[in-house]
């Protein structure tokens, strides 16, 4: 099986991922956020680094997914190749931060790639509203995420329920992590649980 968990900046993916692994004893693939060379000069300048951040992610992702279909395994994915293009990508173009061309060359690429990417089993997509996302980023703290601006955020999370209301290539599950704290309370980790077992139990 290949799960991959979808959701904007501090929505709770890879909380999500290291819980549902112990639980059904899935490996994990992260997000190239650690190590990433452009991260922090992204968040600085966008326009100036946005092209290289969203190829070196494009990159890794396709990475990601050649390394799930070797490996025979039941693997659980924080973030999929399909926000990098959908999301990430057309919001930058969106705002002027990505120019034309460099966006078409993106896209170019990013459509070459996924011809060749087997979509996940389940998608799950964590909607978190903005007082929810700017919480937990600022809990977790990391210095570079500290300068996103609420409005960047909701421009993503619009185009998170368009992905997530046109998404086709395979099943997937919404959870409202609004109100959830699956980290601090059991009831909610089953909660989700409970959402993803019913979406497996109708794949077998």
């Amino acid at each position: 099986m290949h799960i991959a968990i979808t959701g904007n900046i501090g929505a709770g993916k890879t909380t999500l991922a290291q819980l549902l692994a112990a639980h059904y004893g899935w490996d994990v693939l992260y997000e190239a956020v650690e190590g990433n060379p452009y991260l922090a000069d992204f968040y600085g300048d966008m326009a100036r680094w946005s092209f290289h951040l969203q190829i070196y992610f494009l990159n890794s992702r396709f990475e990601q997914v050649q390394k799930i279909r070797a490996s025979g395994r039941s693997i659980i994915q924080d973030r999929t190749i399909y926000e990098d293009a959908y999301i990430f990508a057309k919001n930058l173009y969106d705002t002027g931060k990505m120019i034309p061309r460099d966006y078409e060359t993106y896209r170019s690429l990013f459509d070459n790639m996924v011809g060749l990417v087997r979509p996940p089993d389940l998608m799950i997509y964590l909607r978190a509203e903005l007082p929810k996302l700017t919480r937990q980023i600022q809990k977790r703290g990391r210095d570079f995420e500290q300068s996103i601006s609420p409005d960047y955020l909701q421009s993503l999370n619009v185009l998170y329920e368009e992905f997530a209301h046109t998404y086709s290539a395979g099943d997937m599950v919404i959870v409202d992590v609004n109100d959830l704290d699956y980290a601090n309370r059991p009831d909610d980790l089953q909660h989700v649980i409970s959402l993803i077992d019913k979406q497996l139990t109708v794949k077998v």
